[in-house]
């Protein structure tokens, strides 16, 4: 990870020097001591407070504010911080400590460059995110959410961050199931009930679940049938179901042996359903403001040619051993091995996802393989992950250790009844009418808010709130846990919300705006000395951006940006009340005005780093 070259968050500069002084101070016995800065309940007694007194008194048998005492006599001169003297300590044993204004503004003026703050030095990585994960001839639903905004924010994180971000869209389109529905379609063309060019990814989604019930036998139905006699005309019917579907499994594995043979008329219909299934994703990730392209998707097809040779190469190695007529390899920490290859001679997902683990490491280089997938896959994907390392397929040519291969798992989406968002006959929800509902929502809030803009300006409107809504609310929530999806509570511009978030961005937009008209200049090189309470407050969590979003990479949680912004949205608000800027003159003003440019700024490059889209106004 690329790191930065000056540190602009007061907490950061204050736990290291305190934790300095508490080794200093304490020697063997301050162990692995944290400083414990926080940020002080009462903002009259000091802007932050230390509260590492209390347990290393604890450990040390002593006073609590004598230990308070030592660490500031062992503490070096901090720049940013008026002089600490014991009447700073309060209570029993909490250090008060005050930043000076004059600090503040200089730590500002240094974070106001077009980087804010993110300088970075050093090699960048090369980091592998994988999102969105899409099946042939399947609508893309609710459920394909999280990965896809989840995944795209991570990948933007990091390219923010200036490392090189490589996305991959790995696509199901292979195997049995593609077969069914390949077959399946080519009846309905060769019999002319369907035309290709005219096929829609709706007629797919129906052949697809059509197929999969002609070739699912109802053997279970047929010895019921037989064991409780339910007489011969019961019997034929169900021997005439599991004959049927029978067959039709046989034609399937029949076309799918054409496919692995590239037959040209099974590949022509392949094609056509993995090209509309393509253009639909595609479609998507535009409207939901995803960076995702056609040379992302890498699927299961593109790996197909090698499982074989890596079965083989896993045995020759002693790294995979037969177990039960299977091919396993056994992971460390783990009872259950991953499964390589069936019994049957059949690859699972695993060895497709060891390929695509070994593409991604030693052809692309990745420092970090990071899969944005529901926790469901945890267990899955701690195999996988066993194998990979254990086969050095996870670690780059020329390399002493493997890359990091990381699973940011998600949780679900919940309706507003707690359970799986569906629809009321029990569907999963399609991802674009999820979409186009939230636009059409947000449309009605920005035409009642705004009766005098016109139509085609309320519908830009729409759609970005729209958008903003949707992937805040995804976002903003830790990604492990489930959330519960409401149009009513993420479309409103209160709250901790995507439209709030750019309701404060236009807010500060339509300040220089004014400006502008009353022909007040900006000097965007102008002293600011945060001297009023909400001052203070806001240029306290503007210094902590940079720090957020390497933490935000670090931990693979968005959502830590999030509240960032959310925290700066609030300040602003509270700024904006108690200290007047365009009311104010001179160098007040001009300090202020520069203020709110930073502010625009942190929020507007936040947002986007998060994909969530901007507006100059409302």
């Amino acid at each position: 990870m690329s790191a930065q070259t000056t540190e602009f968050d007061p907490v950061v500069i204050l736990t290291n020097a305190f934790g300095r002084a508490i080794a200093q101070a304490l020697g063997d016995n301050a162990g692995a001591a944290d400083a414990m800065i926080a940020p002080n309940k009462r903002p009259e007694l000091g802007d932050f407070q230390c509260n590492a007194a209390m347990p290393l008194a604890k450990r040390l048998g002593e006073p609590p504010r004598t230990v308070a005492s030592k660490i500031l006599r062992a503490l070096e001169p901090v720049p940013i911080i008026e002089p600490l003297t014991d009447a700073d300590i309060a209570g029993p044993g909490f250090i008060n400590i005050r930043l000076r204004p004059e600090a503040i503004g200089e730590l500002l003026a240094a974070f106001d460059t077009p980087a804010l703050g993110l300088v970075c030095e050093g090699e960048p990585e090369t980091v592998v995110v994988d999102l969105c994960g899409v099946n042939l001839a399947k609508q893309m639903h609710v459920g394909h959410l999280r990965s896809m905004i989840i995944g795209d924010a991570l990948a933007r994180i990091f390219e923010r961050l200036g490392n090189r971000t490589i996305r991959q869209n790995h696509v199901g389109d292979w195997g049995l199931p593609i077969a069914m529905v390949t077959h399946k379609l080519q009846e309905e063309v060769d019999s002319g009930r369907m035309r290709l060019d005219a096929v829609t990814l709706d007629d797919l989604d129906r052949l697809y679940k059509e197929a999969q019930r002609d070739c699912t036998a109802d053997t279970r139905g047929l010895a019921a049938a037989r064991r409780w006699r339910m007489g011969p005309k019961a019997e034929a019917e169900l021997e005439a179901q599991v004959t049927g579907a029978e067959e039709a499994l046989a034609d399937a594995k029949q076309t799918l042996l054409r496919l692995q043979r590239q037959e040209p008329a099974t590949v022509r219909i392949w094609r056509s359903i993995a090209d509309i299934t393509m253009a639909e994703c595609l479609k998507v990730s535009e409207q939901l403001g995803v960076r995702l392209s056609a040379e992302d998707a890498a699927g299961e097809s593109s790996y197909a040619a090698e499982l074989a040779g890596i079965a083989e190469d896993l045995v020759s190695r002693g790294v995979a051993e037969m177990s039960e007529g299977a091919l396993v390899v056994k992971v460390e920490g783990l009872d259950q091995p991953c499964l390589i290859k069936k019994s049957d001679g059949g690859f699972l997902y695993a060895t497709t996802d060891m390929a695509a683990i070994r593409r991604r490491v030693q052809q692309f280089g990745a420092d970090r393989v990071i899969y944005c997938v529901d926790s469901r896959q945890s267990l899955h994907f701690a195999q996988v992950f066993g194998a990979a390392r254990r086969s050095g397929y996870a670690t780059k040519p020329g390399a002493s250790t493997p890359s990091r291969l990381e699973h940011a798992a998600n949780g679900m989406v919940l309706g507003e009844d707690h359970r799986p968002f569906k629809t009321r006959s029990g569907e999963n929800v399609k991802l674009a009418d999820l979409i186009s509902e939230a636009m059409e929502r947000a449309g009605n809030v920005v035409a009642a808010k705004s009766r005098d803009l016109p139509a085609d300006e309320v519908a830009a409107i729409a759609r970005a709130v729209g958008v903003a809504a949707i992937k805040y609310a995804d976002l903003s929530n830790d990604r492990i846990k489930d959330y519960v999806f409401s149009f009513d509570r993420m479309l409103s511009f209160e709250g901790n919300t995507g439209p709030y978030l750019l309701y404060a961005l236009v807010r500060i937009r339509s300040i220089f705006r004014k400006a502008q008209e009353r022909g007040i200049g900006f000097d965007r090189h102008a002293p600011i000395l945060p001297s009023a309470p909400a001052e203070r407050a806001l240029a306290l969590v503007l210094l902590r951006y940079p720090e957020t979003v390497r933490a935000a990479a670090k931990h693979l949680e968005p959502h830590r940006l999030c509240g960032l912004l959310y925290e700066l949205a609030t300040a602003f608000s509270t700024f904006f009340d108690a200290c007047p800027v365009l009311a104010s003159e001179g160098a007040t003003r001009a300090g202020r005005l520069r203020l709110c440019d930073i502010t625009a700024r942190v929020l507007a490059d936040g947002l986007t780093t998060l994909g969530i889209p901007t507006l100059e106004r409302m």
